[in-house]
């Protein structure tokens, strides 16, 4: 083995890609970011689209700056992974060439449904209370839009791909990827971490033939290597192995060091998630599967906001945009991030339900908003925001706890909104836990590089790996004064909101023409 290896890790988010060099230390030693300029088109309201081609050439970009930067390192890589934003696919020609633009994990689109699933199927996801979930999953599978909206697309379409798996493919000439980076709208079985056969009742729900799908390996295992001419054209040394990891938010878990059922991580990014890692698979909520992990033999039983830390975004463009001709070109949440500490725990009796698109479990569900009164202000129902996606990932992990019948006793914290203090404090006061942040905020990049030392024998397994490369650099301990006041409004306030407004919902949904 060689001394002071290092691994190359391509992190594909939604708003940039970044190219690092992690060593077997967890010291990201090198680090090239491209932003995505734009970060995808809107062709009509609520779409998101981005040719495929663009984030590999971003990534050509990042590598190639990274490399001339780490010429003297370079010959010290052992290895290369990439991990991506999840649920966003690629429709592949014959030659392996995209028919159009991928359409994102946050477009907002949503197909009829009309390909007929068998009655015998309707009947069962009746019976146990499915449909909802079902027909919304359909909805937002992009098989089903294009067969409905782009029949010539689909009619064409050979292979059906991930984004990871085209970069894969890109990178090694090998159309195969990770079953840790198949989350999203595919007929995958988690718990098997393999394709559902084609005859079997969860396969028809995506409506994406066999022939379609990539082949898939299990975390640890070679993808290939890096083509000749990729590497003569970034500057890399030949031959590198690309070593199978999972999707951003399970390299995010592995980064936390959060790989054990006494530990939740969270991930405060545009999609805000919860986790906790088991290696018995348990289902987090009903009807919500367990992931693989970015590791073998883990699960990551994980709840989702959908536009998590989307909506601080949001907030800050339609009802901030005051504040951004600031002279020091401050960004406008870290100025909205400042004044968090003036607002009381609880928003003086504001609440928000973070649903601002919907989920799994609660298909019919919008967001809302409850408590306000004259003494509320924007800076109130900033923080309302925070603290109501903090409610909602506690709710996840109540359920979580339920599920794998055992306590979490700490919490990990990654993503934009851990780099705030206070958020990191609202968080621990909210859920009356230990909240830790590590000594990155490239916890996915991290994670991946964690995942591929693993594999690769320079650890003997995870625990050996976190604690060599998972340190943690803060610590933030619940005040108990506030808790009892947060628990108060969660239990008798947020836990009873969707109850009392979910035929609401219901009416609201049928007003706007979706599917019920």
């Amino acid at each position: 083995m060689k001394t002071n290896p290092l691994i190359l890790t391509l992190d594909f988010g939604t708003q940039s890609v970044r190219a690092s060099l992690t060593d077997n230390k967890g010291d990201i030693v090198f680090l090239a970011k491209e932003k995505y300029d734009p970060p995808y088109f809107s062709t009509s309201y609520g779409y998101a689209e981005q040719d495929p081609n663009f984030y590999w050439e971003r990534a050509k970009v990042a590598m190639k700056n990274l490399t001339t930067s780490a010429k003297d390192v370079i010959n010290n890589i052992v290895g290369l992974t990439l991990t991506t934003f999840r649920d966003t696919s690629v429709q592949l020609d014959r030659m392996l060439k995209p028919l159009r633009k991928s359409i994102l994990w946050l477009d907002q689109r949503l197909a009829k449904g009309k390909e007929k699933l068998p009655k015998a199927h309707w009947a069962i996801f009746t019976l146990i209370g499915m449909k909802p979930t079902i027909v919304l999953n359909r909805a937002r599978t992009v098989a089903h839009w294009l067969k409905e909206n782009e029949p010539e697309t689909w009619n064409n379409t050979y292979k059906y791909v991930n984004i990871s798996t085209y970069v894969t493919y890109l990178l090694t000439g090998n159309l195969v990827d990770s079953c840790a980076s198949m989350i999203g709208h595919y007929p995958l079985n988690f718990r098997k971490r393999k394709w559902y056969n084609v005859k079997q009742l969860k396969a028809r729900i995506y409506g994406i033939p066999q022939r379609m799908l990539a082949d898939i390996k299990q975390p640890g295992e070679i993808l290939g290597r890096v083509k000749d001419e990729v590497a003569d054209e970034i500057g890399l040394p030949h031959d590198i192995k690309v070593i199978a990891t999972g999707s951003d938010k399970a390299c995010e878990t592995v980064g936390l060091g959060a790989l054990n059922r006494d530990m939740a991580a969270i991930s405060y990014g545009t999609a805000c998630t919860i986790s906790v890692s088991n290696k018995k698979y348990h289902e987090p909520e009903p009807f919500l599967p367990a992931y693989p992990a970015a590791v073998p033999n883990w699960y990551n039983m994980e709840v989702q906001i959908y536009r998590g830390y989307w909506m601080l975004g949001w907030f800050a463009k339609e009802f901030a945009s005051d504040l951004t001709n600031n002279r020091k070109k401050i960004a406008v949440e870290e100025l909205l991030n400042a004044k968090l500490v003036n607002i009381p725990p609880g928003s003086n009796g504001l609440i928000v339900q973070p649903y601002w698109g919907p989920g799994l479990r609660r298909p019919l569900a919008r967001g809302g908003i409850i408590g306000f009164s004259d003494i509320h202000t924007r800076d109130h129902l900033y923080r309302a925001i925070i603290e109501g996606i903090a409610y909602s990932l506690k709710e996840g992990l109540d359920s979580i706890q339920k599920h794998q019948h055992h306590k979490v006793t700490s919490i990990r914290i990654s993503g934009g909104g851990s780099q705030n203090d206070d958020i990191c404090q609202i968080t621990a006061d909210i859920f009356g836990l230990p909240v830790s942040r590590v000594q990155t905020y490239e916890t996915t990049s991290l994670g991946s590089s964690m995942a591929a030392f693993i594999a690769l024998g320079y650890f003997k397994d995870e625990i050996e790996a976190i604690k060599n490369m998972s340190h943690v650099s803060k610590t933030f301990y619940p005040n108990e004064i506030h808790h009892k006041q947060y628990l108060y409004l969660y239990k008798n306030v947020y836990l009873k909101m969707f109850p009392q407004l979910k035929s609401v919902y219901k009416d609201i949904n049928k007003f706007s023409n979706r599917s019920v």
